[in-house]
C-alpha cells in the first residue's frame, strides 16, 4: 500500500496519496499541524524536510527556487504548499520551518 507520513510540529499522521494535492493540503486535510501562512510559496513557514518519496513529487517550483534556492533544494527540502504529489507511492515529509 502507497501512504504518506506528514510530521507536523506534535503530530505525525499517515494517509493515502492523493495525485494533484500538496503536501499542505494533505496534512490540512489530516489534521497535522503543519506550520503555514501564505500557501503561495512566499513565506517558507510550511518548509519541509522529504525523508523519502521525493521522485514522487512534482519538479521544484519557481516559488522554491527563489525562495529555498538550489543548496536547501539539493538538501531535500521544498515548501509544502508548492510540493505536489504527481506518482503513488510512500512519501515521508517533516515540516521544518524556519523560526
Amino acid at each position: 500500500m502507497n501512504l504518506i507520513t506528514l510530521t507536523g510540529r506534535t503530530l505525525t499522521k499517515t494517509v493515502e496519496p492523493q495525485i494533484g494535492q500538496s503536501l499542505l493540503q494533505l496534512a490540512q486535510e489530516a489534521s497535522v499541524d503543519w506550520q503555514f501562512n501564505c500557501s503561495r510559496g512566499t513565506c517558507a513557514k510550511c518548509r519541509c524536510f522529504i525523508v523519502e518519496g521525493a521522485d514522487l513529487l512534482a519538479e521544484s517550483s519557481d516559488a522554491e527556487w527563489d525562495r529555498l534556492g538550489e543548496e536547501e533544494l539539493d538538501a531535500g527540502y521544498r515548501l509544502g504548499c508548492q510540493a505536489i504529489v504527481v506518482k503513488a507511492g510512500n512519501i515521508k515529509a517533516i515540516n521544518r520551518t524556519y523560526f
